[in-house]
Parts: structure tokens; sequence; C-alpha cells
């Protein structure tokens, strides 16, 4: 891009209204200022909470380009990157302000500003990066990315850099939706050699926390749903049991499986009745992790004297507990090992088939959509 072209034009979608398809729209992103990158997007997941925000589940300002999975090649830095350059493969995860208590102390997932950072629907200035056509304002800065477009502002801190022999238009789930199963396993429950663990949900991220849990070395992994084709995948990717919970009791298939209680367990469906079964069925001094994320508001009861007595705990989890800049190429690697195939929950669309990709993801359809953008 030339400096003295301030805008640059691109494709996006755009949610205008709650509960209302994605458009497809000429759009205008201006250039990378200080530290930020301009990211030709190759490709980029469609994850849950794009369509929670989408439905207003979250409150975000509409109109808004969303997508927050985002993979692609540098196109331009700002003045003061000081690590990437032009050329550069990136994979796009959540904005944080890196100075903060949590941040300072490597928990940047817990960031005192991640919710307007990430949700906020502009930067932290109160400025958009994108307007429409018309140069009307659209609101932007969707996990630091909104990388439903064909190219995405982010800053150095989000863009991770990752091995050019990588197949990037797969990467960009690696950004949330898996790394924030994975990370859940290894980073937060620090699921350990020899353990029970029970992913309550086998979507996208609870087989990502299979697939973490047996890199992990947990000797015995439950996979829960209520669909035979996500159980059957499951075990083709590490599970050693799964569980129809329409077909049986999950609190004692689960108990019977791990001789009296899972040592650790991760909730994703955002249920619940899924939560409070999954907390009755830990063993003592089991660990339920929650990344499942309902209606703000939404609560879930448990059994004080369980979890007193038990010694069991609960805690939540953002985004795997990951340092993006660690945890992401180490799930590179594992996946060029082969020993983290997360390939196998992925399926692709183009751009313009953004709502059928949402479609066949609410329906269980597709467990992971991820949306081509452009060449890598």
């Amino acid at each position: 891009m030339n400096a003295k072209t301030e805008l640059r034009s691109i494709t996006a979608a755009v949610v205008r209204a709650p509960q209302q398809p994605f458009t497809i729209e000429p759009a205008r992103i201006r250039a990378p200022r200080k530290d930020e990158v301009l990211v030709r997007v190759v490709a980029t997941g469609l994850c849950h909470t794009d369509l929670i925000v989408r439905d207003q589940y979250y409150p975000v300002p509409l109109p808004a380009v969303l997508g927050h999975e985002g993979a692609g090649v540098v196109e331009e830095v700002g003045p003061n990157v000081k690590n990437l350059k032009v050329g550069d493969h990136v994979v796009l995860t959540y904005g944080a302000c890196g100075h903060c208590d949590p941040c300072a102390s490597g928990h940047e997932a817990y960031c005192k500003d991640f919710y307007p950072l990430n949700f906020g629907g502009c930067d932290a200035h109160g400025h958009t990066a994108l307007q429409t056509a018309d140069g009307e304002p659209l609101h932007d800065h969707f996990f630091a990315q909104s990388s439903f477009a064909t190219y995405a502002l982010a800053s150095e801190n989000n863009a991770i850099q990752v091995p050019a022999d990588a197949p990037l238009e797969l990467l960009g789930p690696l950004g949330c939706g898996i790394q924030t199963g994975a990370g859940a396993v290894i980073n937060s429950l620090k699921v350990r050699a020899g353990s029970s663990f029970a992913a309550y949900g086998a979507g996208a991220v609870g087989l990502s926390a299979v697939m973490a849990a047996r890199v992990a070395g947990a000797t015995t992994i439950i996979a829960i749903d209520v669909v035979p084709s996500r159980l059957e995948l499951a075990k083709e990717l590490g599970a050693t049991h799964t569980v129809n919970s329409k077909e049986v009791d999950v609190i004692e298939a689960v108990r019977e499986i791990t001789n009296g209680g899972a040592d650790f367990a991760l909730e994703s469906t955002g249920r619940p009745e899924v939560l409070e079964a999954g907390i009755d069925a830990l063993g003592g001094l089991g660990t339920m992790g929650i990344v499942g994320a309902p209606k703000l508001g939404t609560r879930a009861s448990f059994d004080i004297n369980s979890l007193l007595l038990g010694g069991r705990s609960i805690r939540g989890i953002v985004e795997g507990d990951s340092v993006p800049q660690v945890f992401i190429p180490q799930l590179v690697k594992l996946y060029q090992q082969g020993r983290f195939p997360f390939d196998r929950l992925v399926k692709f669309y183009p751009l313009e088939q953004i709502n059928q990709a949402a479609e066949d993801s609410t329906k269980g359809i597709t467990l992971k959509p991820i949306l081509r953008i452009a060449d890598a």
C-alpha cells in the first residue's frame, strides 16, 4: 500500500442487526499505525463466539465486522513494530493491554481490559479502522482483529508468527477455539499423566481438549455428547470411552468408568444442566473447567458440601490460559508431528458462504468451519 494512500478497499462480512444473516459488503480499512500490522487474511475460523455476538448474547455495537480466528500474511507494518515484517505468516489471537497486573504476570487472557479490547467494537481510544464504501464507520477490533474480511488490522502482540511451511489456511482456529480447548487441559487444569479426564461436549473445543488430554498422558479420556458421529470421531482422536447423554445417566456412567469420579473435566456446551452434572461426576479433589459461554447472567447450581468435603474445584477459563506467543507455535509443532490432528475437525467454505457455514455449525453438521478468504 502506498504510504500516501490512507484507505484500502476490502470485502467484509458485516452484522447489521441481531439474529440476522451476515452480509458481504465492500468496505475500507485504514493503514496500520504505531504497533499495528495490516494482515492479508488467508482464512479465518468461524467460532461459537462469533455467533452469540451476532445474536447479541454478548453486547457488541452494530453494525460490526466480527471474526477472531484469522490467519494470514503481513502486508504492512506500523512504525513501532519491532519483530514482525512484511511477508511473515501470522495467526491472529485475542487482544490484551500487555501492561496490567494479569498481563505482566503471564495471564493475558484475564487482562483487566479484556472485554473492551475484544468486544468493545473499537480500539482503546474509541476509534474504528473500518468504514463502509460510503464512509460510515463500521464497528471493528473484534478480538483485536475483525478477520471476517479480506484484510484485518491487529497489533504486534496479538499477531503470532508461525512457520512458513505450516498450512496457513488451517491455522486460524489456533487463535481461539482450538487454543481454548487444548490450553484448558494443558495450561489451566494441568491434566497429568495417568489421570482421568471428561469432556462435556464433543464440538471443536471439546475434541481439542480430548486430543490435548491424550498429549498430556491421561489414560482415561471420556467424551460426552448426544451426536453419535462426534463420539465416533472422539474415539479416533484419543477418547478411551464415549457417553451418549441421551441414552444413559451421565453422572453414573462417568463415575463407573472412572471408579468414583473424574480427576479433571471440561464443560464446553454452555448449558447449565450439563455443567451441574459434570460437577456431580467429579471425583475427590477433582477440578471442573468451564469454557462454554451462555447468555450473560446465566446461573448454575451445585452442592456446596460436595465441593467442600470432596475438595473439588470449579474454575472459569478464558482462551485456555494461553500465552499465545508460546502456546500457538507449540500447537503447530504438535500438529506437524501428527500428535494433534485438529485438521480432522475442519471444513472449508468460501467467505461468500459464511451464512451456510454458520448454519452448519449451529446444526452440528460442521465442527469447525474455516472461511477461505484468499490464496496463501
